[in-house]
């Protein structure tokens, strides 16, 4: 059996959490890239506490085994609560990790799903995260610094913050710099991530659970057909909730502070 998710446990100080929160990033991520909010709602919600969970192929969850799915990587989830003893009271996935929570969240026990500014059609490759990788295939497997990459985003079009992201999923060695991400197996995740079809949990939710959706208004993730399907999902089942904050895809970075005051609302 493979070993547990890399993790991170986040409390508040002499706190004893009876709730937790599993907290699951998108495509090329890490789990730390929601740890300034993790901390700042254990701090105003002492009674949760959150797990920053590494997927497989990510940060330190590296020794993973094909295939490399969605459905593996909730089954990860899964055996991670199993090992640590803490069921899942709640799940938020940004991005990839949206669809990752609904697939775990469908074997039931979750009382809450909370999806962040997740794409959830069934469709072909495309967008920032499949073009990210067309071009990081175009680049070399070793660079001299981290800038090196940084640049290539920046003539790509993107934004130099976007190209530093990226850069953190590269590691010294001898001669430089190499990626420490598994481009195959992250390309397996992506692709079968666009076609999994989540929806029957969506709108057949499980006993108990309710499913938050936020939409950043500066993104495409969450087209309008899909808006109206969440919200007649809402309407029919009571279930599902649709929320809007004013940010760009990278929600908890762009616009911190209404993510942190939905949470501490709604959880």
């Amino acid at each position: 059996m493979e070993g547990a998710l890399s993790h991170i446990r986040v409390t508040a100080d002499g706190a004893t959490p009876t709730r937790w929160l599993y907290v699951l990033h998108g495509i090329y991520g890490s789990g730390r890239n929601w740890g300034s909010l993790a901390r700042r709602l254990v701090q105003e919600r002492g009674e949760w506490g959150v797990i920053l969970t590494d997927l497989r192929l990510h940060g330190g969850s590296r020794d993973f085994q094909p295939p490399h799915t969605v459905a593996a990587a909730a089954g990860d989830l899964e055996q991670l609560e199993q090992e640590l003893g803490l069921p899942a009271n709640a799940i938020l996935g940004h991005s990839f990790g949206g669809k990752v929570a609904l697939v775990r969240a469908a074997s039931g026990g979750v009382d809450q799903v909370w999806i962040a500014d997740s794409s959830l059609r069934i469709a072909e490759p495309s967008g920032t995260a499949w073009r990210v990788l067309e071009i990081v295939r175009e680049l070399p497997d070793r660079f001299e610094s981290r800038d090196e990459v940084v640049d290539a985003m920046v003539r790509n079009g993107y934004e130099r913050g976007v190209g530093q992201w990226l850069a953190i999923n590269l590691e010294r060695d001898d001669s430089g710099f190499r990626w420490r991400l598994d481009w195959d197996g992250v390309e397996e995740m992506l692709r079968d991530y666009f076609r999994v079809d989540v929806w029957d949990t969506i709108e057949n939710p499980p006993d108990g659970t309710h499913i938050h959706v936020i939409r950043a208004t500066k993104s495409s993730s969450i087209d309008e057909e899909t808006e109206v399907r969440l919200r007649d999902a809402g309407e029919r089942n009571g279930r599902v909730h649709l929320h809007t904050v004013e940010a760009g895809h990278w929600l908890n970075v762009d616009n911190p502070e209404a993510v942190m005051a939905l949470l501490a609302r709604e959880l």
